[in-house]
């Protein structure tokens, strides 16, 4: 579990602040003019992230730290796609209303909240 605390220590509060800087509301227009080297760019910090969650945290219990190991293979796939499909994630996001991203932001800070209030409460035992 300590393993589970340290690394959700990190990527909870880095999932929280990421969605709240990204959030339409806050920079309406933050990706008007993505270009492909930027998202191959940010696709590579995604998967470098989300290879180093999934080799030291690949655990599937039915409880919190699942969401550790999810977030790791998600950002795996999301750096692989937007570092081979630049152009085409570019596209994609282009056409897609703010809603749609103003909902799944919502949720990533709903579970980065989550994964950070995990991370730091103290356990009952100690």
């Amino acid at each position: 579990m300590t393993n589970s605390k340290r690394i959700g220590g990190l990527l909870g509060p880095t999932l929280m602040v990421m969605v709240a800087s990204e959030f339409p509301l806050i920079q309406p227009h933050l990706y008007d003019e993505q270009i492909p080297p930027v998202v191959y760019l940010s696709g590579v910090l995604m998967f470098v992230a989300g290879l180093a969650i999934a080799r030291s945290h690949n655990l599937w219990q039915r409880d919190w730290t699942l969401l550790i190991t999810l977030c790791g293979w998600f950002l795996l796939a999301l750096g692989l796609f937007r570092m081979f499909a630049a152009s085409i994630y570019r596209q994609a996001t282009g056409n897609t209303s703010s809603l749609f991203f103003m909902i799944v932001e919502c949720i990533l800070f709903a579970i980065g909240s989550l994964i950070t209030w995990k991370a730091y409460v103290r356990d009952a035992k100690s």
